[in-house]
């Protein structure tokens, strides 16, 4: 099973949205805390629709916990400042897809320390700073899958 992880997220739909993606790809959807509001919240659960109490969802009390539990040899970074083009990294069954929060994203020293595993997607225009969480993590899960022939959906 792949995994996507979501580092203090911020934005209640966005984590709905991903929640939805990840249940539609068979994926287990990690959320490492702070988070920006309640996973109970009206908002989290009306963008995941009603298939929220599907999700296969860990919470982790803070980064330092997820890392410590898991495999970081398996994590791909994803972060505008990725040294990797998404598109261009070999993805297996079991890795994690670990994205930070909508407004700062992963933290500076994770990069640091996790460079040549740290993924990014293009962006032509410079006008823009960076894309919508749920949008960059969608685009990567499908890229995970194809690259697996969706062998876990």
């Amino acid at each position: 099973m792949l995994n996507v992880v979501l580092v203090a997220p911020e934005i209640p739909q966005n984590t709905g949205n991903i929640a939805r993606s990840a249940l539609a790809l068979g994926l287990k959807l990690h959320i490492v805390k702070p988070c920006g509001f309640s996973l109970e919240t009206a908002a989290v659960k009306r963008a995941g629709v009603d298939y929220w109490k599907y999700v296969d969802i860990t919470t982790w009390e803070d980064l330092d916990e997820f890392l410590a539990s898991n495999d970081t040899g398996k994590m791909h970074f994803f972060s505008k400042r990725g040294k990797v083009r998404y598109d261009s990294a070999a993805y297996r069954h079991g890795d994690f897809l670990v994205f930070g929060c909508e407004s700062a994203g992963l933290p500076a020293n994770i990069l640091e320390k996790y460079g040549d595993r740290s993924r990014y997607l293009p962006i032509s225009d410079t006008r823009i700073r960076s894309l919508n969480l749920a949008s960059a993590a969608t685009a990567a899960m499908y890229e995970a899958m194809r690259q697996l022939d969706f062998k876990e959906v």
